[in-house]
């Protein structure tokens, strides 16, 4: 057993080169083979959001405060409240933050392989988050 403290973990501000906006990510957990599991609350700023991207595994994410969007690639923006449950599906390629207007937070979970746990590519324009 590993309790791991709140607190424990510093929290870091999320890399330009794959976010847009304010961006604070705190890790909550890693797992150590064979566990490939692991999680991080993120927090958006209003206006902020990731680059498109995919995951080998796939990602879920669980809406814990806020207002947010989500699209995959070639479906329309949809709006996510707490509570929600966003599932993607391995490779697909998708995006998510806060709405122009409120912050979002969520837990993202997704797990490693091989080839590791994210393919991050270009940023989301501002006529690509505006059509939100």
């Amino acid at each position: 057993m590993d309790i791991m403290r709140n607190g424990s973990r510093p929290s870091v501000k999320a890399p330009a080169d794959y976010f847009t906006g304010a961006v604070r990510q705190d890790p909550l957990f890693t797992g150590e083979a064979p566990a490939r599991a692991s999680a991080v609350s993120v927090t958006f700023e209003p206006g902020a959001r990731t680059n498109w991207h995919t995951h080998p595994l796939g990602q879920t994410l669980l809406i814990t405060s806020g207002l947010g969007w989500v699209q995959r690639e070639g479906g329309p923006i949809e709006e996510v409240r707490p509570g929600d449950v966003v599932a993607f599906a391995p490779n697909e390629r998708h995006w998510h933050g806060a709405t122009a207007t409120t912050a979002l937070t969520h837990i993202a979970i997704h797990e490693r392989d091989e080839t590791g746990h994210v393919t991050w590519m270009e940023p989301v324009t501002d006529e690509q988050y505006r059509k939100g």
